[in-house]
């Protein structure tokens, strides 16, 4: 809030904020007259004393003798004042500690609305001047009052003045413009609504319409009669389905041009076809006189022909166009057949593809069985990463984990374990839980149901000292070890495998994030 002064032959410079004086209302208690600037007429604010004896804020009097020394109005106010004396010259002045220190040390309060601080001015401006969440501050943009703890929220979501960049073309504009901006802006996009495209720029937008397949437009035979508005993507079907509907239109046309032929043109002929001469291609008065006293004027049959000789052109031109689209016919008729059999091919190529997926998923579970698989009914189950699974336990997202199958023999039972890291039934939150499964082999019909044999499970100790064992005879009436007709049983084991705390802290059964847990299957008998 303040700022250190320097003295550097007979000058002072300082880095500071350059603030005026402390407003008085700061004050716990009344202003004496001593510490009141000369300039501002608040409380001096690191006050500098000038040679004639007149205190004012360093701010202040650095301003008042910018352009080199002035008169002291106090002292002119006061009568007191002496010409060598009253001139106020910022290399005479000093700064005033010792007035500085007194009213540091003045009683001062917060003068914002609501605020309860309370201190010396020195903490006020040291720790509480322009921090107060209560101070509130004007808006350079729309002249607003706010708090000061809401000015960033006020600047970036709420000042109806603030500037804005459009995020498609880039321009800056004003807030309160924000909707006539984007009616104009160029890049804005906007969806069409015959195809439902979006994100179409507005620039781009009528190239969009005349391509667009679904947007409909007039036929281009509307001028003679055509009220047809179709999809764009129909435009040429249309014109092949339509022929005669548009010949006929045109022919109402020409019917219509007959009907008004007596008007200053006339019809001639030329070469089969019927071509008007305006007026003025009209031969001279007497020419044409000439020509009607001998011939009569082309006749009203004249006209006709020309206009049936009109017909039969269009006709032909028909006749060619129907060809042309019986060829498009079979053509298409081929691509289909063609296309038919290309969509079989990948249709079957796609089941291939799905069966040899599949084998591969059943080679890889093999590989994978194959390369941790026993037959001698003895498994040990390395557990890595144990933290993280632990949490994906507590958090309910993999509470359960199974073992690689094992075996009693190469012909025999096919067993695994299943691990709760977070417990399981009573012992939920507290232990371990590691269970017994049987599971369906490709030998059960040739093995003694229901499974008999001892299991013992163990966490191995690391230290190779006091393993954790635990170890049960089957119930032969229980489900879980009969033989099995779906993939695997019920698993059967121990909920209070192994407290929780016995892995905490360095525990010799938790080592690099790792346990170890083996299981052995008593082959007496078998």
């Amino acid at each position: 809030g303040g700022g250190i002064f320097y003295q550097k032959k007979g000058s002072f410079e300082w880095t500071s904020v350059k603030k005026p004086g402390r407003i008085y209302t700061v004050l716990s208690v009344s202003m004496e007259p001593k510490y009141q600037c000369q300039q501002c007429k608040e409380v001096l604010r690191k006050p500098f004393q000038a040679q004639c004896g007149h205190r004012f804020c360093v701010s202040c009097f650095k301003q008042l003798t910018s352009c080199g020394p002035i008169p002291c109005e106090a002292c002119r106010a006061e009568g007191i004042f002496e010409v060598d004396l009253s001139m106020l010259n910022f290399c005479e002045a000093f700064p005033d500690n010792a007035a500085r220190r007194e009213i540091d040390s003045l009683p001062a309060k917060c003068p914002n609305e609501g605020c309860s601080w309370t201190g010396t001015l020195k903490d006020y401006e040291v720790q509480h001047e322009g921090r107060c969440e209560f101070e509130r501050v004007k808006c350079e943009a729309c002249q607003m009052f706010i708090l000061l703890t809401d000015k960033d929220r006020h600047n970036e979501r709420e000042c109806e003045a603030r500037t804005l960049n459009c995020k498609y073309c880039k321009v800056s504009f004003s807030f309160k413009d924000i909707k006539a901006h984007d009616e104009i802006c160029q890049k804005f996009p906007i969806q069409c609504k015959d195809c439902g495209k979006k994100k179409i720029p507005r620039e781009k937008f009528p190239e969009h319409s005349k391509s667009c397949a679904k947007s409909k437009s007039a036929c281009q035979f509307s001028e003679i009669g055509c009220r047809a508005v179709v999809d764009n993507g129909k435009q040429h079907e249309h014109e092949q389905t339509s022929i005669t509907e548009h010949l006929r239109l045109m022919l109402a046309v020409l019917s219509s041009v007959r009907l008004h032929s007596d008007g200053p043109g006339e019809w001639q002929e030329d070469s089969g076809l019927g071509l008007y001469r305006g007026p003025e291609d009209a031969a001279p008065p007497g020419v044409h006189a000439a020509a009607h006293n001998v011939a009569g004027g082309p006749s009203v049959q004249q006209k006709m022909t020309a206009l049936e000789n009109i017909v039969c052109v269009l006709n032909r031109e028909v006749e060619r166009t129907a060809l042309r689209l019986e060829a498009l016919t079979r053509q298409h008729q081929l691509d289909q057949e063609k296309i038919e059999n290309l969509s079989n091919k990948v249709r079957q190529l796609e089941r291939t593809l799905t069966m040899r997926d599949l084998q591969l998923a059943e080679s890889e579970q093999a590989l994978r069985e194959l390369q941790f698989c026993t037959y001698d009914g003895v498994f040990v189950w390395k557990i890595s990463d144990f933290s993280r699974r632990r949490q994906d336990a507590l958090a309910g997202r993999s509470p359960a984990m199974f073992s690689p199958a094992f075996y009693s023999s190469k012909y025999g039972y096919k067993m695994c374990l299943r691990l709760y890291l977070n417990g399981d039934g009573t012992g939920r939150g507290t232990h371990l839980s590691l269970f017994f499964v049987v599971m369906r082999g490709k030998y059960d019909a040739l093995l003694k149901w229901p499974f008999s044999q001892k299991v013992t499970l163990m966490l191995l100790d690391q230290n190779n000292r006091e393993h954790i064992i635990d170890a049960f005879r089957p119930d032969i009436s229980s489900t879980s070890f009969q033989r099995p007709i779906s993939e695997m049983n019920i698993a059967s084991g121990c909920p209070l495998f192994c407290p929780l705390a016995k892995l905490a802290g360095k525990s010799s059964y938790l080592r690099d994030d790792t346990i170890f847990i083996k299981a052995i299957v008593d082959l007496t008998g078998l």
